[in-house]
């Protein structure tokens, strides 16, 4: 097979344009070419009157090697990779040692205990929280009625943050392994859309992440893994060299094992301090603070698409920003998500935390997006590892005071922002975040550094995406959560520096960002932990 990447076609192309631009880009007549297969697809709109799709197929050609020696050097044609997935071990056969433990299943330590499981080592998998319709329930507890489970929310329990979010399924990770390509193979056979192989920009949505994390469990559950839920880990124990000999349990218990995958995702903060308490190495990472901003999507399909808007083949317009200010703070989209509606996603009572989900059909009338500004520890947070998650902690309390003391959230219109005022009621655009809002002054629960990045940011980006700065814009605070505050240190063997046993794994642990990434960073992890176990140091 041949792999042609880079082949545009215009948007409203008849189905025969693609095999006879195939046979024009590599000089072929229509007999030489005996098949393609779609395996990627996105667009370029640039061009809003021109905007063009973007394929890479796999083809099958009469004469393969005499195509490859004409494009010899030419990057977009060569050969189609072998992207099978394969295990670089396996448990020794009757293998009964002590079994891995996973702690957290969000995407990453999902991913870590199914390759775990694959590979014949039947992991333990603990997660605070419950299953994920459970889950489902007490989350809409605080979106509708106010009311939090501290260890059942937004950020805890079965499929992680991410569940609860765009459900987006691309990351800029070099993947050389294509461990990628086996993230979104496995996706597939739990339930979701075969579209998440080929687009560009594949997404799943929260509803059908449900059902998919729902299937992935009982794959693992069929190799031999077992899941405890509502089972916090309280405590690590170690031997006198400070390696891993068992995890202390929240109700008493103790669970021996000598391989730990710390998969507990961005806000397990007790879990980090515990970790430092115990000397384990931890470093303060760079993260960000902000917003959720929100426009009405129709606003973002015009400002990006023109007459093409809602156009089959687009779906709902997203963007990606980024402003460098005056007073030497970056200024940036993160996590848009199209057709969508900020969520409250706070783990910690008395605290307000924004974040953005959607679903598959991104639907929903308002498009939303994180806009934050970077901060690190060298200039924002110098007080030790830890001095991030109290940041974090901060603003967030200001947060909850500035909307209200009842979990709802401070928010204010754009034009208000600028005008240096509070917002006293709401315009045009309608916020979407549940349990309710309260529009207020947002420089009472930011830094200043942040509203002054704000207002000098938002109106270059009004002149890049029309509208981005109109009045009505509505900014719900505040997203702390945008990454983890730290950084569990490992080596090139992706243990602990200074603890072995202990493998710091995906978002939690500073070694990812989203979905994919996470699973990514889950699966060499897992790798990571059955070499230690088949060839021990």
């Amino acid at each position: 097979m041949l792999r042609l990447s880079g082949l545009s076609l215009p948007l409203n192309h008849a189905p025969e344009a693609i095999p006879a631009a195939i046979c024009d880009r590599l000089g072929i007549v229509r007999a030489d070419l005996l098949g393609w297969t779609l395996f990627k697809r996105g667009n370029d709109a640039r061009r809003r009157t021109a905007i063009q799709l973007v394929y890479t197929f796999d083809l099958d050609l009469a004469d393969e090697a005499a195509t490859l020696a004409r494009f010899a050097g030419d990057k977009d044609v060569r050969p189609t990779p072998d992207m099978t997935y394969r295990p670089p071990v396996t448990a020794p056969l009757a293998w009964s040692g002590k079994r891995p433990v996973v702690i957290g299943a969000g995407p990453c330590g999902l991913f870590a205990g199914l390759i775990l499981a694959q590979m014949g080592f039947k992991p333990i998998i603990l997660d605070r929280g419950k299953v994920v319709r459970e889950r489902t329930k007490d989350t809409w507890g605080l979106w509708r009625r106010s009311q939090l489970n501290p260890d059942s929310n937004v950020q805890f329990g079965e499929g992680g943050a991410g569940t609860f979010s765009d459900g987006k399924l691309y990351c800029r990770v070099k993947d050389p392994r294509f461990l990628g390509r086996k993230v979104l193979e496995e996706f597939v056979k739990a339930g979701a859309p075969d579209d998440i192989l080929w687009e560009a920009h594949p997404h799943i949505g929260t509803f059908r992440l449900v059902t998919m994390v729902e299937s992935l469990r009982a794959t693992i559950e069929d190799l031999g893994g077992e899941y405890r839920w509502q089972t916090r880990v309280d405590d690590i124990e170690l031997d006198a060299d400070r390696a891993i000999r068992g995890l202390h349990l929240h109700d008493g218990g103790f669970l021996e094992t000598d391989q730990v995958v710390l998969a507990v995702g961005h806000s397990a903060r007790p879990t980090f301090e515990m970790l430092h308490r115990r000397g384990v190495h931890v470093e303060a990472k760079p993260f960000a603070i902000g917003v959720r901003i929100e426009h009405p999507q129709a606003w973002i399909d015009t400002a990006r698409f023109g007459k093409c808007a809602k156009h089959p083949d687009l779906g709902p317009a997203a963007y990606s920003l980024v402003h460098h200010a005056a007073n030497g703070r970056s200024v940036y989209s993160f996590c848009m998500c199209p057709g969508g509606r900020v969520v409250a996603a706070t783990s910690e009572e008395g605290r307000v935390v924004t974040n953005g989900m959607s679903q598959y059909s991104r639907a929903e009338f308002n498009a939303n997006s994180g806009l934050v500004v970077a901060i690190d520890p060298a200039r924002d947070y110098p007080d030790g590892p830890l001095a991030g998650i109290a940041l974090q902690r901060q603003f967030e309390d200001l947060a909850y005071v500035t909307g209200g003391s009842s979990y709802n959230a401070p928010v204010q219109r754009v034009g208000d922002l600028l005008a240096g005022r509070p917002s006293t009621a709401i315009g045009e655009v309608i916020p979407s975040y549940k349990p309710g809002v309260t529009p207020t002054d947002l420089s009472q629960c930011l830094p200043p550094f942040v509203t002054d990045a704000f207002r000098e940011a938002l109106p270059v980006f009004g002149r890049r995406i029309a509208n981005y700065d109109h009045p009505d814009a509505i900014m719900t605070g505040v997203e702390t959560r945008t990454s983890s505050p730290v950084r569990i240190t490992r080596g090139t063997d992706l243990q602990s520096l200074n603890t072995p046993g202990l493998f710091p794994a995906g978002e939690g642990a500073g070694y990812a960002g989203g979905i994919l990434s996470a699973a990514i960073d889950g699966i060499k992890v897992a790798e990571a932990v059955a070499h230690a176990i088949v060839a021990p140091r």
